[in-house]
């Protein structure tokens, strides 16, 4: 994958709760620093694979994987596809270590720094989206969901990563806590049918944050 040349500074803002206010001169030169930090050192990457599905009364199997995805909320997600893409996407563990390089030095600009990193993940998701959609024609595709999302189990990050080989060739591993490291690293199901799919259910209800979510406690939300 390329280099990240630009992060949405809008977006961070919007992490960071500006909402629709103007950040002072301050802040706009910190977001200036922090994107050039993290463009400069970010190393994103992006694993993918696809399979078929087998569903069964307790859950929604992936063939030839250790893989079972329990509960109604990717039930749901996945209502109508007969392929999956399990995906592994990445910024890169040097992201990790300038945000701890940050902190450090001074927690105001540490959690701007933060907050653009996020950004940075996502922007290496849509990317690494785009490029599977180059290469997989024909197909509708759900958006992304990810282990921990609605009642679909957190703890199934370790087999999750281990099927796409992200520990060797990404560098990506989860902590005891089932926690992906680099932080700034996500994992994600998309559903893929050859027809067209309904609308999906996908907002804070389908979110493992939703109880303590800092775009709900400001009365807003996240846009996803």
């Amino acid at each position: 994958m390329q280099k990240i040349e630009s992060l949405d500074k809008k977006e961070a803002l919007r992490y960071l709760g500006y909402g629709n206010n103007e950040p002072d001169e301050q802040v706009k030169k910190i977001l200036d620093e922090c994107e050039k930090q993290i463009t400069d050192i970010a190393k994103p990457a992006f694993a993918y694979k696809i399979f078929d599905i087998e569903w069964k009364d307790d859950g929604i199997y992936i063939p030839g994987t250790t893989l079972v995805f329990t509960g109604e909320s990717i039930r749901e997600h996945l209502e109508g596809c007969e392929k999956v893409i399990l995906m592994c996407a990445t910024s890169g563990q040097e992201v990790d270590r300038l945000i701890r390089t940050t902190q450090i030095r001074g927690m105001a600009k540490a959690v701007i720094m933060d907050a653009l990193a996020s950004v940075s993940v996502e922007y290496v998701c849509n990317e690494a989206e785009r490029l599977i959609r180059d290469n997989v024609k024909d197909y509708y595709f759900t958006w992304r969901f990810s282990p921990g999302y609605g009642d679909l189990p957190i703890e199934i990050q370790g087999s999750f990563l281990n099927v796409l080989d992200a520990p060797k060739t990404m560098g990506v591993s989860v902590t005891a806590g089932d926690m992906l490291t680099p932080t700034k690293s996500v994992t994600a199901i998309i559903g893929l049918s050859k027809e067209p799919l309904k609308a999906k259910t996908r907002g804070c209800i389908s979110c493992s944050m939703n109880e303590r979510c800092k775009f709900r406690a400001g009365g807003t939300h996240c846009g996803f």
